[in-house]
Order: structure tokens, then C-alpha cells, then sequence
């Protein structure tokens, strides 16, 4: 029987870890994004008619959500270690951790704002969400899957996947070419907060120093972990992912348009 001491850390894990990809780590991945994709599809399907005032209630209960999970993992850290310095390492400046900040921003501003709020989180929301459960390769590689950390990290990610997909479900994303520019001053904006971060804590948000086994290590080995090269390397290809994911949406907008339209008789 698992204990709430060793469910929540306390004293160490001491059970034996699955592993990084095996069974256990796909399986209970996979169950979460289950669960996350039906709720987008169920709320934003039941929600795409009403008015904005409707939809905008699932992402304030989202925003409220996410960033009390992450409260609560960073409160249990501190707990773990009897200090404050899990603060630091766990401060929202990650890729995926970014949408703490912006999912509230989407749920709780108006106007422009809110527009360009809800397409950054529906832009890197599901890339987010998949990448910090299927590849999370340090959290399933040093913990057991059914562990706090890796248990709240999958839920945090799971709600920033489910708020990207509600978005364009319910058709909340405006997606609008004039957000792209500010989109992409955004990204810049939290890259430049990671460094600053990475070099004074220290550590490695948003793998501005170091791919660490990520697909990040292929630019890092292309410009030899230049310390300048590298984390401009790694802030244009966010900028470039914007632009691309800008100009996917479009063009399948468009198709999708052009298949609606009623043919003249």
C-alpha cells in the first residue's frame, strides 16, 4: 500500500523507478492526455456557440487550476527540503511553465491583449503539454510514475494542453497576423528572463544552456555550445515555430474555408 510520506516525497522515494518510456511512464501518460483531450473536446464543442462570457468561465477555472497545482508542488518542495530554494528551480520560465503566466492573462484581460494572450497559449499549449509528459525524460528517468512530482507535472501539463485545444475548439483563437509580431516578442521576452535566470540561480530554463538530452542538443553540438550562439540559436527557433504555426493555421483555415463554400450552380 502506498503511503502519503512516500507518495509525496518525504524522506525520498524509495520505491523503484519504472523508467523513462516503459510501460508504466506511456500508460499513465497516456490515460492524463486521454482525460485532457476528451474534456476539450466536450467543453469546447458544448461552449463553441456561446457567448464569450461562457466560454471565458472554463479558461478562469483553468487559470485558477493550474497555477494552484503548481503552488502546491512548489509548497511540498520547500517542505521536502526545508528551505525556500525550490523556488527558485521551479520559477514559471520553462516552455511548458510559461502558460501559468498566460492562461490567467488569457482568462482574465480584455481587448488586444487577450487576443494575443490566447493565441501564445493555444501556439505552445499542446507542444507544451506533449513534450513535458511523453518526453519528460528526467521526470520519469529519477522518480516512480505514480510520484507527486512526476503525478502534478502531469496535471499542470495537462491542463496547458486542455486550455491550447479548448481555445480553438469553443473558437476563442483569433489567431490574427498582426499578433504574430507580439507572439514572438513574448517568446523573446520570457527567453530573455530564462537566461538571466540561468546564469544567476544557476540553472537551465528553457535549455538556454544546455540541450540536457533534448532535440535542443542538435543546435547545441551544430555551434559547439557557444554561449552566445546557442541561446539566440534557441530563441529564433521559438520565433520560427510562431511564424510556421501562424502560417499552418491559415492555410488550413483557408482549405477548410474553400471545401464550406456552397458550390454555384
Amino acid at each position: 500500500m502506498l503511503h502519503m510520506d512516500e507518495f509525496f516525497g518525504f524522506g525520498g522515494y524509495k520505491r523503484p523507478v519504472e523508467g523513462y518510456m516503459s510501460w508504466q511512464h506511456l500508460t499513465f501518460v497516456s490515460f492524463v492526455m486521454a482525460i485532457m483531450l476528451a474534456l476539450a473536446i466536450f467543453f469546447g464543442l458544448r461552449n463553441r456557440h456561446k457567448d464569450m462570457k461562457v466560454k471565458n468561465l472554463v479558461l478562469i477555472v483553468s487559470g485558477i487550476m493550474i497555477d494552484s497545482f503548481e503552488t502546491l508542488k512548489i509548497v511540498i518542495f520547500c517542505l521536502r527540503e526545508g528551505s525556500f530554494h525550490p523556488i527558485l528551480l521551479n520559477l514559471p520560465l520553462y516552455l511548458c511553465s510559461i502558460q501559468l503566466i498566460m492562461i490567467p492573462v488569457a482568462a482574465f484581460s480584455t481587448g488586444r491583449i487577450k487576443s494575443i494572450a490566447l493565441d501564445f497559449v493555444f501556439i505552445f499549449g499542446v507542444i507544451g503539454c506533449w513534450t513535458g509528459t511523453y518526453f519528460a525524460a528526467e521526470n520519469y528517468g529519477d522518480f516512480p510514475v505514480l510520484a507527486f512530482d512526476n503525478v502534478v507535472s502531469a496535471i499542470t501539463h495537462a491542463i496547458s494542453g486542455f486550455s491550447a485545444l479548448y481555445i480553438v475548439i469553443s473558437g476563442m483563437a483569433e489567431m490574427k497576423w498582426k499578433n504574430l509580431p507580439w507572439c514572438g516578442a513574448l517568446i523573446i521576452f520570457f527567453c530573455i528572463l530564462a537566461y538571466i535566470a540561468d546564469v544567476t540561480v544557476p540553472y537551465n530554463y528553457m535549455f538556454m544552456i544546455s540541450g540536457k538530452g533534448t532535440p535542443y542538443d542538435i543546435l547545441f553540438n551544430l555551434v559547439h555550445g557557444n554561449p552566445v550562439a546557442y541561446p539566440i540559436g534557441v530563441a529564433l527557433l521559438f520565433v520560427i515555430y510562431i511564424a510556421a504555426f501562424y502560417g499552418v493555421y491559415h492555410l488550413v483555415s483557408s482549405f477548410a474555408k474553400r471545401r464550406n463554400m456552397p458550390k454555384q450552380a
